[in-house]
């Protein structure tokens, strides 16, 4: 080939010649062409990502390198604001690949996780623990009181020198390869993990052949373990471990034998089998000790609570035993309550753990006339949500379109245009509703992409997912959900709210980048409209007839709120301190980890123990989520949303000066502030601890 000299334009043309046809035509590297630039679901295969995160991992270096070698002093523009946009289109793959991972995989998709992750953990060490780079930050922030910076550049200028130095940078060149080798370990431990759980979950079946073995379920349950035995080809019925089978099982099946069998099969998930989980908390927990002492900290809860509300593990433990003290005399009345009842009912010997969803559902009824069977024809799944948009709109003037032109990544998913009272687009919301082989349990919000504004100045609205668990509908009903789904629901589109009324330049501090204990704030807030008469009347229907719940039936839903909440706090709580006992280890503790389990929740044992069950090898939100010495947030935030909700019961929970100061200061900022700050803006004062007892009726009358 003939030499030639090229001008930039020629260059970047022959570049792109040069790129395979695989690369050109990647889904995951190019403009998808959809409206705001939405993913291109329709078009991505699980061939696309390794190529994609390799490309994106290769551009992402050489953008980094172009900051290490920029030859101008370091100052915020160069170094700083040229760190957070580096690296942009490795953030996009990865946000949808990961997400995908959780909500619809396949073993490829786990395969691919697996040899990506090490890639992955090495790029981002190798921008942390970069000396040149880092002596760059560092002397931009030293000299951060001349710089004249506006709020959200000075927090990100604090944020930016403040992962360098939490994550290695000032380390010996030795112990920086330790720390290395440690998060790669990590990482790949937490995805195995995930798999390990995922692949038990789905693992077990019980299989119904004799039409006696239903005798108490609700024609609801019946129809859904038909349709589940009908989707597997297998005659008869079929319930498993996914919550919208397992939870309506335990609370109405009057074969005590087969709630037993479900139970234990549930409470040892991952525990023993080609699926165990129980060295991998071992080996999770002795990483964390390690990567803690690296950093000068004697234990992982030391480390992880350095940046959040509580600040340290004592504040944290002292708060859970403070909340448990309080909840156990509750607690304790809610089991005797149930004993009570049971032995009235014919009962005879202890109740045990899986006597306490049928016997607490039957109580229910009695003393409230009240029951999910009751209640579920007035909870169509398509109205509820139609309810919470509505009081979106209510609150804070949303509009939600659906998006027929925009795909979703499976077919059950419904994709919507967010748009504000004004008709600014605000963000594109997925909804995917219901359970299935390829998807983790439980419920959750995440995003494909985060606010944020591009480096020349164009804003990106954020891609917001919501994921639950639902019962699908069957042959004969609509997907009717419980009371508890009703909240679920209403939680998980707090976190949606806050990451679609995001506000910022920045995606690393938009959104629900805010410290754990206070990201709940928003989720838990949302779950107070439940059990407002006012609400539910606007739109509980029942789905045959489209008669209005009676208001007998909300008296009796505010009247029973509170129902066993001594035993659900305590068994909160028990999460929590399960949590931190694994993290303020300072060394692996020599016992298994169903002992080491049994003996850190001895104190908050108010049912049977049963030997050889444990639920930290299904822990996924400490083992394999984001919430390591952070469970106890949910609780830390419960206070926080007690005390805030009590401003809109002042002034109206539909008010909508209250909720555009909840907008204004809370959902919007981010973590452009530190929480405390907000939080104080949007209430006046500090929060009032005793507003969650209240709250729960936990307090003597």
């Amino acid at each position: 080939m003939k030499k030639m000299l090229l001008c930039a334009v020629c260059l970047a043309a022959l570049l792109i010649s040069c790129k395979t046809e695989k690369e050109m035509n990647n889904p995951l590297l190019t403009p998808s062409g959809n409206r705001y630039g939405a993913p291109a679901f329709d078009k991505i295969k699980t061939e696309h990502y390794l190529p994609a995160f390799r490309q994106a991992i290769a551009e992402g270096k050489k953008e980094i390198e172009s900051i290490i070698n920029n030859p101008e002093e370091p100052d915020f523009e160069n170094t700083i604001r040229a760190l957070e946009y580096a690296g942009g289109a490795l953030e996009n793959v990865s946000a949808i690949f990961f997400n995908l991972n959780e909500a619809d995989t396949d073993p490829q998709m786990q395969a691919v996780a697996q040899e990506i992750t090490p890639e992955l953990t090495e790029y981002n060490l190798s921008i942390l623990l970069d000396e040149k780079l880092f002596q760059r930050v560092k002397k931009v922030y030293e000299n951060k009181d001349t710089l004249n910076l506006d709020q959200e550049d000075a927090k990100l200028l604090e944020e930016t020198y403040k992962s360098f130095t939490d994550n290695g940078a000032g380390l010996s060149p030795e112990d920086k390869a330790e720390f290395g080798k440690i998060q790669e370990e990590l990482s790949l431990a937490s995805l195995q993990f995930g798999n390990n759980l995922l692949a038990a979950t789905n693992s077990f079946i019980l299989h119904i052949a004799d039409s006696s073995q239903l005798e108490g379920l609700p024609q609801f349950v019946i129809d859904a373990g038909a349709m589940e035995a009908e989707q597997r080809n297998l005659e008869g019925w079929v319930y498993t471990l996914q919550q919208p089978s397992y939870g309506p099982f335990m609370q109405y099946s009057k074969r005590r034998d087969l709630r037993e069998k479900m139970w234990r099969a549930y409470n040892t998930r991952s525990l023993g089998g080609e699926n165990d989980n129980q060295e991998l908390i071992k080996k999770i927990v002795d990483l964390r000790i390690r990567e803690a002492n690296l950093l000068g900290h004697k234990t992982y809860a030391d480390y992880a609570l350095r940046d959040r509300m509580a600040k340290n593990a004592s504040t944290v433990n002292a708060f859970l035993e403070d909340l448990l003290e309080k909840s156990l005399p509750y607690a304790r009345k809610d089991v005797a309550a149930i004993q009570e009842y049971a032995n009235k009912e014919g009962f005879q010997g202890q109740i045990m753990p899986w006597d306490w969803a049928y016997y607490s559902e039957k109580l229910k009824h009695e003393k409230y006339s009240l029951n999910d069977e009751m209640l579920k024809p007035y909870f169509k799944l398509e109205n509820v949500q139609q309810a919470v948009f509505a009081l979106a709109d209510s609150l804070y003037g949303l509009k939600f379109i659906e998006a027929a032109d925009i795909p979703g990544y499976h077919p059950d998913v419904k994709v919507y245009d967010v748009q504000d009272a004004g008709g600014r687009h605000m963000a594109v919301l997925y909804m995917d509703f219901f359970p299935r082989e390829s998807k983790q349990g439980g419920a959750w919000m995440t995003s494909f992409r985060e606010q944020r504004f591009t480096p020349d100045g164009k804003e990106e609205r954020p891609f917001v997912s919501v994921v639950t668990n639902f019962s699908k509908p069957t042959g004969t009903e609509p997907s009717l959900l419980t009371f508890y789904e009703v909240t679920t629901i209403l939680h998980e589109f707090g976190h949606a709210l806050h990451g679609m009324l995001a506000e910022g330049k920045y995606s690393s501090l938009t959104g629900t980048n805010v410290a754990r204990d206070f990201v709940e704030l928003p989720s838990q807030i949302m779950e107070n409209w439940a059990t407002e008469p006012a609400f539910l009347a606007s739109f509980a229907k029942h789905y045959k007839t489209g008669e209005v719940i009676p208001q007998e039936m909300i008296d009796k839903i505010i009247a029973s709120k509170n129902y066993n909440s001594g035993y659900a706090s305590v068994r909160q709580l028990g999460f929590g301190i399960d949590d931190m006992a694994w993290h303020t280890l300072t060394s692996v503790p020599g016992e298994d980890v169903v002992d080491f389990e049994k003996n850190a929740l001895e104190n908050c044992q108010i049912m049977p123990y049963i030997p050889g069950t444990a639920f930290s090898p299904s822990f996924s939100h400490i083992f394999s989520g984001g919430y390591a010495a952070g469970y106890y947030s949910y609780k830390w935030a419960e206070v926080l949303e007690a005390d805030a909700f009590l401003l809109f019961k002042e002034k109206g929970i539909f008010n909508k000066e209250v909720a555009e100061s909840f907008r204004k200061n809370i959902l919007s900022r981010g973590g452009i502030e530190d929480a405390d700050v907000l939080y104080r803006r949007f209430r006046g004062r500090d929060p009032r601890p005793e507003a969650l007892m209240e709250k729960l009726g936990l307090v003597e009358k």
